[in-house]
């Protein structure tokens, strides 16, 4: 689903940032795309399978074959190669009672610059009775300009567990390029049973540096994450998550726990690179500690 971050830094920041891949043009400008995945996992344990699948331009869901004792892995590509002006994707993952599974971006998404126009990224995740889902993220880079506006809505049974993750990147340092000026919307809502039990939203728009560097704001980050898991024993890992956390460390970072509505909710602030070594140690230590799983990430989250 999204194009590589170190691949990235190697854009010119002269560069007009449009996504590659021939679009419609109207006036000179690409044509928005709408791009739809759907993917629902049936089966139980290590024989989960693909019960449904739909897939529309520019999204394709690629099934890689995943380490001995890993889950079912899905891996969602955009093949447009970014997110300009308008363009919208619409993301549908449903795990059936038993079945588990992991999906995530082949990359990282790039939101580029727009002239007033939002992209808009809809999410939806729904794991029934005692099934399992990581939604693993990489990051999404918000060129100077962009304006996102994505919608994570998770619904759980009461036996599912879950662990998700999101990162956002500022802009990209190492060409130069801040994040000054756009828009971020970012909302999440869980329910479990059928009750809401956590909502968050987090917004920045306009000229939103002085927002980022400001000490009661994101006191100067270049990158921020979020990762929750919820299941019924969410409250009994709380500890186990908290030495995951302070072992996984991170230079310079700013991290924090908490127990929220019986969802495990962890923060990050600070560089991207640490952040992201320090969010996959994590990450990989969690999903060890409490389904057994192995301690490490899909391959192409290295690379």
């Amino acid at each position: 689903m999204r194009q590589g971050l170190q691949t990235d830094s190697l854009t010119s920041p002269q560069e007009l940032p449009v996504a590659t891949g021939a679009r419609p043009r109207s006036a000179g400008r690409p044509m928005p795309v709408r791009g739809e995945a759907e993917l629902v996992l049936g089966g139980a344990g290590p024989q989960t399978r693909i019960a449904h699948l739909h897939q529309k331009d520019p999204l394709r869901i690629l099934f890689p074959h995943r380490a001995r004792g890993d889950l079912f892995t899905g891996m969602l590509v955009t093949t447009s190669g970014g997110l300009v002006a308008g363009d919208e994707l619409n993301i549908d993952i449903k795990v059936e009672p038993g079945a588990a599974g992991l999906v995530m971006p082949q990359a990282a998404e790039k939101i580029y610059r727009s002239e007033g126009v939002d992209c808009r990224i809809g999410i939806r995740l729904t794991v029934g009775a005692d099934g399992w889902l990581e939604w693993l993220p990489q990051e999404t880079i918000l060129f100077q300009g962009a304006r996102l506006r994505r919608h994570t809505v998770i619904e759980l049974d009461r036996r599912a567990r879950f662990l998700a993750g999101e990162i956002t990147v500022f802009g990209r340092r190492a060409m130069g390029e801040t994040f000054s000026r756009g828009l971020l919307r970012d909302e999440w809502d869980v329910s479990r049973g059928g009750r809401a039990v956590w909502a968050d939203s987090f917004l920045l728009e306009g000229p939103v540096r002085a927002v980022i560097d400001h000490p009661a704001g994101l006191d100067g980050a270049e990158a921020m994450a979020t990762a929750i898991y919820a299941g019924p024993d969410a409250e009994k890992c709380l500890g186990t998550a908290r030495k995951i956390l302070d072992a996984a460390g991170g230079d310079g970072l700013r991290h924090g726990i908490s127990l929220v509505g019986g969802i495990l909710v962890v923060r990050w602030l600070g560089d991207a690179y640490p952040l992201r070594r320090a969010f996959g140690a994590f990450w990989a230590g969690f999903r060890y500690a409490t389904a057994g799983l192995p301690p490490s990430l899909p391959r192409l989250w290295y690379v």
